[in-house]
């Protein structure tokens, strides 16, 4: 690299760190400061956290991959996320979670279940699942990072000691920018993490703009059409994927076969299916949540979950195009003809087009750009991760009346420990690939079934929700252990063949043997405190079948009403999901020069900008403040 990239990188990370240790003096007041920012930051910073902190360096390599390979309609891929759950808090969910007045997830889940055995079991398991989830995204984050290092600076950083590798030079990248970001994270809670993610959103999006109009000024209309066809950039499909790319590039139709992706419609499917009651079942216990929880009111908790949604996608996806058209020019002829191409070749694409492809100045900034897409979504769930060890368990189950200080030094053990067994699972991990498809698809599906119920049927109760939760969190970790071992099983045996298939398709089995956890542990208990579920009823108002709660209510104040949102907080959903599609493709198309369908992709936006605006808008503007 040259000087002048290598002295932007050093100037932003100094500059990432002074203002995250300057920030960190207001987080010394308190848990509630620490964790929440006192619910004094405003809704918009708040927004540009939590975007910011969902623009990461894995899964942006990991997108870069699949829109090189599968085109236009590769942004469904994202759907096995959902990254729609976003639209689903804006619409609804983002109300009821910030109506509960508390710190975190597992806290809130006593509201709804009460402080009794059953309350106390589902608090705890929820706890266990976010840390759980904490840790593994660190493993993706520890894995993402320094694959990405590796490849685009110069130096070997691998350790040997009498010719015993310690750590490879990917781990030794990873571990230094990791130990860098724990610093101020640990040391100013949600305060630093959130000035620290404005800094970073605003150097990504430069980054982003700078790759887009360099794509756009070297790359020809004409080189692109030469390479990719009709197909990839058809945003609909057939049940089956057809011929994806021109004959000269068949290596890539068939990596697309080898993938387990080409029978699309099912996988849409299955996707779908998913996506639905994992996005009902409200985002998991991590740092969207704790953004929800950190504004100051319930109108200010559907502004930031609507802003993020506008000010996420549109950048992200200039600089992923910008990438990928790139890559199509200057790498598809080099990776067609390789005969052992394979999906990990693929998470590299996003480093090579950097190392090789991007000029002094533009490839410091985006590498700077990079980094802090990495640091602030790592940031954020080292905020969110410990406050479910200190808050929900610690504090609760072995020292209530300890003093702020106490707590606060008890934050900074629970967050090292969280690091360090991130890093360590991190060390196993296969690829980005296995990580991404673990977490979207088996660890969340552990936690759909019951986080679905709790919102909807008032008998669903605290032991449910906890058989509910481990049954599906059991079967998640039996997964990912085939996954990561499935070359070691013999060919053709019960265990290799369940070690080999795609985590998404395991979703139903996940889901269903959770449904049954949540069923049984419900009907061979008694329900909840009837006292609790009118406390949760009458202050959240959430739809679905409460009607033995409502009628207690009504019966008290013949005023009280029921919400009958549901069918419009499903329209606009439907509505926020193509708005939500309309921010990706729009960048998409305009990189690889169709400009019909990027006219289309932004009419269709500002159609569903108008429509929101009344369904949805105008209904968030008459909440109480």
């Amino acid at each position: 690299m040259d000087n002048i990239d290598v002295s932007i990188i050093i100037a932003y990370v100094i500059l990432t760190l002074a203002i995250g240790i300057w920030v960190s003096k207001r987080a010394s007041k308190g848990l509630d400061s620490y964790f929440l920012g006192g619910k004094t930051i405003k809704w918009y910073y708040l927004g540009l956290s939590n975007g910011s902190g969902m623009f990461d360096v894995s899964g942006t390599a990991w997108m870069v991959g699949i829109l090189f390979l599968y085109g236009v309609k590769s942004f469904m891929f994202m759907w096995l996320w959902p990254i729609w759950n976003q639209i689903f808090v804006m619409m609804f969910l983002a109300v009821w979670i910030r109506r509960s007045n508390i710190m975190t997830g597992s806290e809130w889940i006593l509201t709804r279940f009460g402080d009794a055995k059953a309350g106390r079991a589902s608090h705890i398991i929820v706890a266990v699942f976010a840390i759980v989830a904490a840790i593994g995204f660190i493993a993706y984050f520890f894995e993402g990072v320094g694959k990405f290092m590796t490849i685009i600076l110069p130096w070997d950083l691998g350790l040997q000691f009498n010719n015993m590798h310690l750590l490879t030079s990917e781990q030794s990248y990873a571990l230094i920018i990791i130990f860098l970001t724990t610093v101020y994270t640990v040391k100013g809670g949600m305060f630093s993490v959130v000035a620290t993610e404005v800094l970073q959103y605003g150097i990504m999006v430069i980054a982003g703009l700078l790759v887009a109009v360099y794509a756009f000024i070297t790359v020809t209309d004409i080189e692109i059409a030469n390479v990719i066809s009709e197909e990839w950039k058809n945003v609909f499909f057939d049940w089956e994927l057809g011929q994806h790319w021109n004959e000269k590039y068949v290596a890539f139709d068939n990596l697309i076969n080898a993938e387990g992706f080409k029978m699309f419609g099912a996988f849409i499917g299955m996707s779908l299916f998913k996506g639905f009651f994992a996005s009902i079942a409200g985002p998991t216990p991590s740092f969207d949540l704790q953004r929800i929880l950190s504004t100051k009111t319930v109108k200010e908790a559907a502004y930031m979950s609507g802003f993020t949604n506008l000010i996420l996608f549109i950048p992200r996806y200039l600089l992923i195009s910008g990438i990928v058209v790139i890559a199509l020019v200057t790498l598809s002829p080099e990776m067609n003809s390789n005969p052992l191409l394979n999906g990990n070749d693929l998470e590299i694409l996003l480093p090579k087009v950097i190392n090789f492809h991007i000029p002094v100045g533009i490839k410091g900034l985006l590498l700077a750009g990079l980094l802090a897409a990495f640091m602030s979504t790592f940031s954020a769930f080292v905020n969110a991760g410990p406050a479910y060890i200190v808050n929900d368990i610690y504090k609760k189950y072995f020292k209530p009346n300890a003093d702020s200080k106490h707590y606060i030094k008890a934050s900074h053990l629970a967050s090292f420990i969280v690091v360090a067994l991130g890093v360590f699972m991190g060390f196993f991990a296969d690829s980005i690939n296995s990580l991404t498809l673990w977490i979207t698809s088996a660890l969340f599906g552990g936690y759909v079934a019951a986080n679905f119920l709790k919102w909807i049927w008032w008998r669903f109760n605290g032991w449910g929700y906890f058989w509910g939760m481990l049954s599906g969190l059991i079967v998640a970790t039996l997964q990912f252990v085939l996954d990561q071992n499935k070359g070691d099983f013999e060919t053709g045996s019960l265990l290799y063949d369940l070690g080999n298939i795609h985590a998404i398709y395991l979703f139903p089995i996940i889901f269903s043997v959770s449904l049954l956890g949540s069923f049984l542990g419900t009907f061979l208990t008694q329900p909840t405190s009837m006292e609790v579920l009118k406390s949760f009823y009458k202050d959240v108002r959430p739809w679905g079948w409460w009607h033995p709660v409502f009628k207690e209510l009504k019966n008290e104040d013949k005023n009280f009403a029921k919400n009958k949102g549901f069918a419009l907080d499903m329209l606009n959903c439907m509505v926020g999901i193509i708005w939500q599609s309309s921010m990706i493709v729009l960048p998409i198309y305009f990189m690889i020069r169709d400009y019909p369908k990027a006219l289309i992709a932004l009419v269709v936006f500002i159609i569903t900008s108008v429509i929101l605006k009344f369904t949805w808008l105008d209904k968030v503007k008459k909440l109480p403040n």
